[in-house]
């Protein structure tokens, strides 16, 4: 018998009994440093806005290219941030539109993948993405419309990776310190191997990093984040 999935569009998690209604979590979170957080939403917002600006004419073609495949060229995925809200975590779509059939059948018949996945929640030859998809994942193109989330105040430029309801209990005691800071675009996660590491590897980076956060780490990241988009180091 296959176990249940809940598919989105960058990752596969195994379904948990639900414990949380609404769009909210309720998990006390750690207070923020109030002087630190409006200084980081004041880059935030400084940042992002001339960059969509300046990027507007490849987020146009992007769009254009994922839409001739077929489907809705954004995917809006429910994740969490700050205070344990859900919101609308916004990508361009990299898989193909009957992907929960492909990963279903592809896990049942191949126990290498199953054990892979079970590691590290993502594949490294995924049957889902398109050779286009691979593409915006290798190149980190695909998250650029998180901008967007950026400016709505959803996300920060730097922060933890955006988690599903079903994922905080993996962060055990941790979870309400994950839930104290912004899910980020870009954060230690990235610049420190990305998909190379395994999902309990990940969980330390984004508490360390709510942990120790400052404004010098986050700008530290930000200038890390485009050696590392621009090798392509980690990505798949």
């Amino acid at each position: 018998m296959l176990p249940s999935y809940q598919t989105t569009e960058d990752t596969l998690i195994a379904a948990t009994p639900a414990t949380h209604g609404g769009d909210s979590v309720s998990i006390n979170a750690v207070p923020m440093d109030d002087g630190n957080d409006r200084a980081k939403r004041a880059l935030d917002v400084a940042l992002s806005l001339p960059i969509i600006l300046f990027l507007a004419p490849l987020l146009m073609l992007i769009t254009i290219i994922t839409a001739i495949e077929g489907g809705a060229p954004i995917y809006a995925h429910r994740r969490l941030t700050h205070h344990g809200r859900e919101f609308n975590c916004y990508k361009f779509r990299t898989m193909r539109r009957n992907a929960n059939q492909v990963i279903a059948e592809y896990l049942a018949s191949n126990p290498v993948a199953q054990a892979e996945w079970q590691a590290t929640f993502k594949l490294r030859n995924d049957p889902r993405v398109t050779r286009w998809g691979y593409f915006l994942r290798r190149s980190s193109l695909d998250e650029l419309p998180q901008l967007c989330n950026v400016l709505n105040g959803d996300m920060s430029l730097v922060g933890p990776r955006p988690i599903t309801r079903d994922e905080l209990g993996l962060y055990g005691e941790h979870a309400a310190l994950y839930l104290s800071v912004r899910a980020g675009i870009t954060g230690p996660w990235q610049v420190s191997g990305r998909s190379k590491l395994d999902y309990q590897q990940r969980i330390d980076l984004d508490v360390n990093y709510a942990r120790f956060r400052t404004m010098k780490g986050d700008i530290a990241i930000l200038f890390k984040t485009l050696k590392v988009v621009a090798t392509g180091s980690g990505a798949y």
